[in-house]
């Protein structure tokens, strides 16, 4: 009785532990891997990357929290000159998962103007966190003239 009961507590203990840690890194910005993004490689039209950033979502139809991501990434770049929101459903297209390296939906790719990978976010991202970024990418005197 007395080993099943600490065997259950250190059970506890250990998925406790497991959860924290994946909300703690949920939603955090990862170095983007540099790589060069095309709409095209994404099963996208041309034009569907915008002039100055991107950013690029990641879905599935099963996704709890991709509908609310989708509005707040739509959000910032609806107020980002020159900054697209695209949105690619993994759900029938698994072999783009592998291929960008998606573990988990969403995941945000920030896209710098000549569609670099510049950033990821695995979960769903802050606001604040992704206009930071946003602003760091775009050149001090264009920002400026913009503002």
């Amino acid at each position: 009785m007395l080993t099943t009961l600490l065997l259950t507590l250190a059970l506890v203990a250990v998925a406790t532990g497991a959860g924290l840690l994946w909300r703690a890194l949920d939603g955090r910005r990862r170095r983007g891997s540099g790589r060069l993004v095309r709409p095209a490689d994404v099963a996208l039209e041309p034009g569907a990357f915008g002039d100055e950033g991107t950013l690029l979502q990641f879905s599935t139809e099963w996704c709890a929290r991709c509908p609310a991501t989708r509005r707040l990434l739509g959000e910032v770049a609806g107020r980002t000159p020159g900054v697209r929101h695209a949105d690619v459903d993994l759900t029938d297209r698994p072999e783009l998962a592998t291929r960008f390296d998606v573990l988990q939906t969403p995941t945000v790719l920030v896209l710098d103007a000549r569609g670099a990978e510049v950033a990821r976010f695995s979960g769903a991202p802050r606001a604040a966190d992704v206009d930071e970024l946003l602003a760091g990418l775009r050149p001090a005197g264009l920002a400026e003239a913009r503002s």
